[in-house]
Formats: C-alpha cells, sequence, structure tokens
C-alpha cells in the first residue's frame, strides 16, 4: 500500500533542471522555445484589440488555464471527452491552432508523446510553450520499473501535486501579460483553494473504505499518485501508457489478487476500452467470486463539457466518491459539492 504522501512538493533548486524536463519530454529545440523564443513574436494583451489565443492540450490543463486566465485570453483546448493523449495524433486543424496560438500549455512527462513533433514544430517557431508539471521535483515522481527512464506523467492524480501546475500557468500568463498580474493572482489563489477542499475531501472519502478492501483495480496504471496521496493500493492491467498490451498473466495475476483479497469491484476508464476488465470479471466468477464493475472513472480526460464531471474538480471528486462506494466507504450520494450526476 502507497503511504500517504504529506510533504511539501519539492521546487526546482536551478533553473537549468527545468530545462533538463523539458529536454527529456520534447528537446532542446521546445526547450529553447519553451523558455525564451526562438526569434519569434512577443504578443501582448491589448483590451482593444482581439483577445490573445491561448491553446493547451489535455483537458486537465485546460481547465486550470481557463480558471486562471479568466477572461483575459481565449483559451482552446484539443483534447475533449474521451479522448486518450497517449494516443492521440494531431489533426491538420490541431497544427494549424497550435501554430497561430500566442501561448501553448500542454502536460508534459511524455503524456502527449504522439504530439511531440508538433509542439517542438510549434516553439521552433518561436511561440512560448510550456509543461505545466516543470514545477516538479524528480524526486516526487514515480517510475515504475517496466518504464525505466520514464516519469508516470498522471501527475494530476493528486490535486497538490497540481496546485504547482496551477503556479506555472499563472506565472506563465503574468510573463506574457503584465497587466493582468492581479486578475491572474487572484484567480489561482481561489482555484487553489477549491483543490485545497478536494484534497480535504478525498483524504475522507478513501479513509471511509474498510482498510482490507482499499484496493483500487483499473484498466491502466493512471492512479498510482492518487494511491500515494490517500493510501489505497492500485493495480492496473495495463501500464502507464495505454499503448502496452496486458497479457494473459496480467489477467491472471489480477484475478488471484482479486479472489484472495475479496475485492468487491473493479474499475473501467472512460478512454480505455473495457474488454480487460471484462475479462477479469469472467475470471473471477470462474473461481466462484462475483464482483462488480463499478462507475467509469476518469482518467486521461474529463467528462463532458459543460458538466461538473467535466471540470478538473469534478473528474477528481466523481472518482474519488465512485471508488469509495464501490468499495464500501460511505460518502455522499452526490459527493463533495453535491454536484455529481446522480
Amino acid at each position: 500500500m502507497h503511504p500517504r504522501h504529506h510533504e511539501p512538493i519539492p521546487r526546482r533548486a536551478a533553473a537549468f533542471r527545468a530545462g533538463r524536463r523539458l529536454l527529456l519530454a520534447l528537446g532542446a529545440c521546445l526547450y529553447a522555445g519553451t523558455v525564451g523564443a526562438c526569434g519569434g513574436r512577443e504578443p501582448s494583451v491589448d483590451s482593444a484589440a482581439k483577445r490573445p489565443t491561448v491553446v493547451c492540450t489535455v483537458g486537465m490543463v485546460t481547465d486550470i488555464v481557463r480558471n486562471v486566465a479568466g477572461d483575459r485570453v481565449e483559451v482552446v483546448g484539443l483534447l475533449g471527452e474521451g479522448v486518450d493523449p497517449h494516443l492521440y495524433k494531431p489533426t491538420r486543424s490541431d497544427i494549424e491552432r497550435l501554430m497561430s496560438a500566442d501561448m501553448v500549455f500542454y502536460s508534459g512527462l511524455l503524456l502527449e508523446g504522439k504530439m511531440t513533433d508538433a509542439l517542438v514544430r510549434v516553439a521552433s517557431a518561436g511561440r512560448r510553450v510550456h509543461a505545466v508539471t516543470e514545477l516538479l521535483d524528480e524526486s516526487f515522481l514515480l517510475e515504475p520499473p517496466q518504464f525505466a527512464g520514464h516519469a508516470d506523467p498522471h501527475v494530476w492524480m493528486d490535486p497538490v501535486a497540481w496546485k504547482s501546475a496551477v503556479e506555472v500557468v499563472r506565472d506563465r500568463l503574468v510573463e506574457f501579460d503584465p497587466p493582468g498580474r492581479d486578475s491572474y493572482e487572484a484567480n489561482a489563489s481561489a482555484y487553489r483553494n477549491e483543490l485545497d477542499k478536494l484534497d480535504a475531501y478525498c483524504e475522507v472519502a478513501i479513509a471511509s473504505i474498510p482498510p482490507q478492501q482499499r484496493v483500487l483495480v483499473t484498466a491502466h496504471d493512471a492512479f498510482n499518485y492518487f494511491g500515494r496521496r490517500y493510501g489505497i493500493e492500485v493495480h492496473g492491467i495495463q501500464g502507464i501508457s495505454t499503448e502496452s498490451e496486458a497479457g494473459v498473466q496480467d489477467i491472471e495475476r489480477l484475478v488471484e489478487l482479486i479472489v484472495e483479497r475479496g475485492i468487491p469491484a473493479v474499475f473501467i476508464e472512460s478512454t480505455v476500452s473495457q474488454r480487460n476488465i471484462e475479462a477479469l470479471v469472467a475470471g473471477a466468477r470462474a473461481r466462484g467470486r462475483s464482483i462488480a464493475i463499478g462507475a467509469s472513472l476518469f482518467s486521461d480526460a474529463m467528462g463532458p463539457p459543460g458538466t461538473y464531471e467535466g471540470t478538473y474538480v469534478g473528474m477528481i471528486d466523481h472518482n474519488a466518491t465512485a471508488i469509495a462506494r464501490a468499495l464500501g466507504g460511505v460518502v455522499p450520494e452526490r459527493g463533495m459539492n453535491g454536484r455529481l450526476a446522480p
């Protein structure tokens, strides 16, 4: 079982460490585009002109930027509901949006693996390109043995870690638009307070699960930071990237675990095929153990646009509430804010 991670998120000791993080993620050219410019333009906000455009990759990043930026910039998100960022290849229109943006935010840590070339091109063209995970120290990151040399990118599953991403967005927007400093700082502070409330709710929700049943089995390894933060053991059928394939031995190993530990439910994910989860259920049934498939969890993408679950807070609220209820915990039926879909 992962111990709860109480320590504050470490900061970079010097600027070169941020450069190394970006070098690992996208290469030297993108690094140059992120920390400065490759001879490109230096846009600024002019209230009398059209609002600048900020393009974001995954929904969790888009949600931060929308909350911090307010109405000072136009925020465009590329990857929507149910889209797997591990496998997503940018379309021609995506490339056009990225190239015409005044600023780009992406998650980083190789989450958007197949978008790397596009992000390098954008940085090479002189656009401001920023990884929101750049403040996370390497000592915080998880590195599964089977992915030696590559950190687990699913850091948003820990709301305290995700607070550091809010800082990145705030600081980069202030650099881009100094007159908006007060607005960006106030918005970021309010959003970080919401994440503190979310973290406290998740802790109570998961702690309500009987200790022997605090075992989370999901389609792929997207919940390890969540597990470490809240003290719940996590097992994914696939690895940290959905490009990996689950084998018969992986299924058999988890069936054995489910039967031995009396785990009452396993979980599908909104961006991953449920085929492997159904194989687990069938395998457990063959061993005389009936298990439920819990509510679909949001892992690499948020819920539908315009819904509470389509926000980062709603996404994590849904996950914590669904996990706790299915594994025997006691939580409000409609979650932390009473806004989850019935």
